[in-house]
């Protein structure tokens, strides 16, 4: 069977089409449960996102058995769908009152109260499944690593894509150097956000909705409907933009296929006493509030073992040149690997699918290197099999927490003059105090990680 895909099919796949083998250790809680026993899942955020995943998790017979979300309106269906759950409004209660009735917990709410979640699941010994980006700063992103390497839970960021086939295959070709060795990469996104002003008028809060817990560690301001439900994404306070949104689906194939994780593994650069990536931005506009219409981010990553240093450049809104597609289309969303034997694209914002480019050099192309990574039946399906001790997830926190880290640099860099460097091992910025300031955000009191 040809691995290659012509122009015609690849174009008609539809773009909502989603769904390195890093080997997680299996949880000091895996081994309690046998192949067809239930887990107890408690759901946190359950009135937006989190309604898919709770529907599959539910759909393979485990139990829901506590559900959290601060809006009880907008999350009444799915209590009601599921009465033999619990409802809560704070997590913080549910786990005081429920910890010994809980295996495992979804996180789904809004970016920035991700890791504050997910972080007092984890240290409670719970197996967690959280949305993408796993956080909303830079900082969450390697706590939340390092929480789950040290509580050793089963741990999978939500990038539902990583599940797809041609995503893993896409992976294994580049793996076995059939584009040959990359040091180029792009990826962009089909849109961008744009400043954003705080409104000036205190609507009443909708009946059902607990402010204050929606906020969560986030800074104190009034109420607006524009912050809640359906734009908060745009806000730096609250969500991630286009980039953070997207970037954990989007540039899912590059950070795997060039094991960019390694960046991150003390174990991979021994005796190093810092392992540096250096970024510089060119947004369209600086807002502290919102992120930028445009942007153009070049990051150089060193080499990793013996694969070779590469330039990776980020765009939202903005393309890379067209003479890199060889003559293929160019997309409005893209991860584009450019190899000494030729390129590998993919056009769907969850990394779905794949293109061998140029498409004459492949049109015959059959066979590559045999399959090593695991086929699997969905992204959730993995999760519920790794807790309990039957193979492993394919985005655990060791996997997200540095693909997230590398999203929100990008974000962050957003923000500042010239070039920023990264310290991988430390997580410090090393020549820019200002950039450092903006690696995390301080909490309200009553919040912590």
């Amino acid at each position: 069977m040809k691995t290659a895909m012509n122009r015609r099919s690849f174009l008609s796949k539809s773009a909502t089409t989603g769904a390195g083998l890093l080997i997680l250790r299996n949880s000091r809680l895996a081994f309690a449960y046998d192949a067809n026993s239930k887990l107890n899942i408690a759901g946190i955020g359950v009135g937006g996102q989190g309604r898919g995943s709770l529907d599959a998790f539910h759909n393979m017979g485990n139990n829901l058995v506590a559900l959290c979300d601060v809006d009880t309106r907008r999350a009444g269906d799915i209590y009601q769908k599921h009465p033999g759950a619990k409802a809560y409004s704070d997590f913080r209660r549910m786990f005081d009152q429920m910890e010994k009735q809980i295996d495992a917990v979804l996180v789904a709410t809004p970016d920035h109260t991700h890791a504050v979640a997910a972080v007092a699941a984890m240290k409670l010994g719970k197996h967690v499944y959280c949305e993408k980006p796993l956080t909303r700063t830079v900082h969450e992103a390697r706590v939340m690593r390092e929480t789950a390497a040290q509580h050793k839970v089963v741990t999978q960021m939500g990038n539902q894509g990583s599940a797809e086939r041609r995503l893993r295959r896409a992976v294994e070709l580049v793996w076995g150097g059939v584009i040959g060795d990359v040091r180029e990469a792009h990826v962009w996104f089909g849109g961008g956000n744009g400043p954003m002003t705080r409104p000036t008028d205190t609507p009443s809060v909708p009946d059902g909705l607990n402010w204050d817990l929606w906020l969560g560690p986030a800074e104190s301001r009034p109420y607006s409907p524009v912050y809640v439900p359906a734009t908060w994404r745009a806000w730096r306070a609250f969500g991630s933009g286009i980039v953070g949104d997207f970037a954990c689906h989007t540039a899912n194939i590059m950070f795997r296929a060039l094991h960019l994780e390694r960046l991150w593994q003390k174990s991979m650069n021994p005796g190093a006493s810092k392992v540096v990536i250096r970024l510089q931005a060119w947004p369209s506009e600086v807002d502290v509030e919102g992120y930028p219409t445009s942007l153009k981010v070049v990051i150089d990553l060193p080499a990793r073992g013996a694969l070779p240093p590469v330039k990776t450049t980020w765009y939202a809104k903005e393309k890379p040149p067209e003479d890199l597609m060889l003559g293929f289309e160019r997309g409005d969303w893209g991860d584009l690997l450019v190899g000494s034997k030729g390129s590998i694209y993919s056009n769907n914002p969850w990394n779905a699918q794949y293109v061998l480019l140029p498409e004459k050099r492949f049109e015959d192309f059959e066979g590559g290197p045999a399959e090593s990574l695991p086929r699997v039946k969905s992204h959730q399906w993995e999760w519920i099999e790794a807790c309990k001790g039957n193979g492993q997830t394919f985005s655990g926190f060791e996997m997200g927490g540095p693909l997230t880290e590398l999203a929100q640099l990008v974000n962050l860099a957003t923000q500042v003059e010239g070039p920023i460097e990264y310290d991988t091992l430390s997580g410090k910025i090393l020549n820019s105090e200002r950039a450092s300031n903006l690696l995390h955000r301080q909490y309200r009191k009553g919040w912590t990680l």
